[in-house]
Parts: C-alpha cells; sequence; structure tokens
C-alpha cells in the first residue's frame, strides 16, 4: 500500500520517544476503574500535566462529590455521558465526542456521574495552573462535539481540542499554554505535527498500532508515550486498521509543585491553607458548607 503523506509540514527535528508506560487499570472514585499514566508511582508529574485517566464507570459507580484547587480538568467524552454538578449551581452533561474544560481556581466542588445506562468511557486530564493563576475564579469552557474544529487531509482527521493542526485552530483558551489534539490516521498515513520546541509532550494511543518518532517505537492501545526534545511530530499507521491516537503538549510552568490529592499549589503553607479553607468552608469554599449533589455522596481523599 503507497504512503499518503501529509507533506505541508516540514520538520528538521523529529522528536524521539524517550519513555513508554502501559496504562494499567486502577480503582479510582466509587467503582470507577481508569488506566493512569500521568499522576502514577513512575511518573508523577509531566510539567504542565498533573493526571491523565481513560476512565471507564457504569452507574452506580462515579466520581461523587470532591474538591479542587490550584489547577484543570480537561474531560474528553470517548463513549456514554457524564453529568456534572457544582456547589455554583452548574449542571450539566456531557456525550461522545464533547468536552469540558474546568478550571478550579481557588476552588470547586463538584461530581461527576455517568449516565444510567451501559459503560462511560472518556479521558481526563489535569493541567497545572501558574501561580498567577490558581487562586482566580473558576471557570468552564465546553464545546458540543458537533461544534469541535475538525478536519480531514490525506487520510489523516484531526479534531482540535487545544492548539492547531492541519491548519485548523480550537477556540478553547488556555491559560497554561496547551495542545491538545485527538488524530486518526487511516491505513498508510504519515503524520507531521509541529510541537512548540520548549514544550513538554506525550502521545497516549486510544485505538490500533501506530510508530512514532525518530526512533520509529511501535505502540499499541493504552500507552502512553513521552516525547524528547524536538519541533514536532512523525507518527505512521502502517498497519491494517484504523490508528487513534491523543497528541498533547504544553509549555512547562517550571515552578515549585506540593500536591495533596485534589489541591495543587505551590508551596506546602499554600496546601496547609488550602486544607483549612475547605474544612471551614472559606476563601473559595464558602457554598461548600450546604451543597450536596444529586448523587448525595462524597469521596474521601
Amino acid at each position: 500500500m503507497p504512503e499518503k503523506n501529509n507533506s505541508c509540514v516540514g520538520l528538521n527535528e523529529p522528536r524521539l520517544v524517550v519513555r513508554k508506560f502501559l496504562a494499567k487499570p486502577q480503582h479510582e472514585g466509587v467503582g470507577a476503574i481508569v488506566r493512569r499514566s500521568i499522576g502514577r508511582f513512575e511518573l508523577r508529574y509531566f510539567d504542565p500535566f498533573l493526571v491523565l485517566d481513560e476512565f471507564s464507570v457504569t452507574a452506580p459507580a462515579g466520581f461523587p462529590d470532591h474538591p479542587h484547587r490550584g489547577f484543570e480538568t480537561v474531560t474528553y467524552m470517548i463513549q456514554g455521558s457524564v453529568t456534572h454538578e457544582d456547589f455554583e449551581g452548574h449542571k450539566g452533561t456531557i456525550g461522545a465526542g464533547d468536552l469540558q474544560w474546568m478550571t478550579a481556581g481557588r476552588g470547586i466542588v463538584h461530581s461527576e456521574m455517568p449516565s444510567p445506562h451501559g459503560t462511560q468511557k472518556g479521558l481526563q486530564l489535569w493541567v497545572n495552573l501558574s501561580s498567577k493563576y490558581k487562586m482566580m475564579e473558576p471557570k468552564y469552557q465546553e464545546i458540543s462535539s458537533k461544534n469541535i474544529a475538525e478536519t480531514t487531509k490525506d487520510g489523516i482527521k484531526v479534531r482540535v481540542i487545544a492548539g492547531e493542526a492541519l491548519g485548523t485552530k480550537s477556540p478553547i483558551y488556555t491559560r497554561t499554554p496547551t495542545m491538545y489534539l485527538d488524530f486518526t490516521l487511516d491505513p498508510g498515513t504519515h503524520l507531521q505535527q509541529p510541537i512548540p520546541k520548549p514544550w513538554n509532550a506525550f502521545i497516549y494511543i486510544l485505538e490500533g498500532e501506530g510508530i512514532f518518532g525518530q526512533s520509529k517505537s511501535s505502540a499499541t492501545a493504552h500507552h502512553l508515550l513521552l516525547l524528547g526534545h524536538g519541533d514536532g511530530l512523525e507518527a505512521w499507521n502502517k498497519s491494517t486498521k484504523l490508528l487513534r491516537f491523543i497528541l498533547v503538549g504544553g509549555e512547562p510552568l517550571d515552578e515549585p509543585l506540593v500536591q495533596f490529592g485534589p489541591f495543587v499549589m505551590n508551596t506546602q503553607e499554600e496546601i496547609d491553607q488550602t486544607i483549612e479553607d475547605f474544612e471551614n468552608y472559606t476563601n473559595g469554599f464558602e457554598k461548600a458548607r450546604h451543597w450536596r449533589s444529586e448523587s448525595g455522596l462524597s469521596l474521601d481523599f
């Protein structure tokens, strides 16, 4: 089969795959299963990324009432739907292909619960915020599947969650400069995608088998590939089936990091203050005193 080349881009220094992990299933929330690749003991932090989970949840399991401070959560649904509810009165359901980009900022308490039928699957990425944004007011950016920027060229389809690819830009505003691209490659295709040189970047494979990087590393579904330095990614689908993966990159913050579960700050003193704020319903957590989601459950952390 002749190779179809996305030749509109030229890379001078394609990135190498420097580490490779298989994300194994583990329990999280209440009865939910996640494959965690970033945020596990082998890779606690990949600046600015704190966590990447591929989740699979079937009711009555889920992620009931829990807090966040100091970072953003990016939820991208693959199958089914999840209902989100928070102590500010924000409530909605995101379905297959939909995106929610939540900036927790100074504090949010919310729940994420699956629809009652079938198994719901998706990805959740935690993006750290710089010190100047950690105590900002919480914000949401939500885009339905039909409104996500998407284009196809030479057998390569991309959904642009954040950033730009194949001449298509996402409307999402990222306080920590971030790219988040969902690629599907037909058999016999070759991708060249620029990545800003100073940024950290990784690949997570959702489906199929591909060859990645200057080192031409082969990998299959549920593998995370960390990319080294360079100006972009090369990827090949030399199989007979579709290849689907996300490419995520971000500008490192290069700031101190102290994390206590769902709280991510710069110093231990700030973490201690956050715990005090949460326990006393102050400084951003005032509405948590009397709020409970419809699930009526809460998570210990």
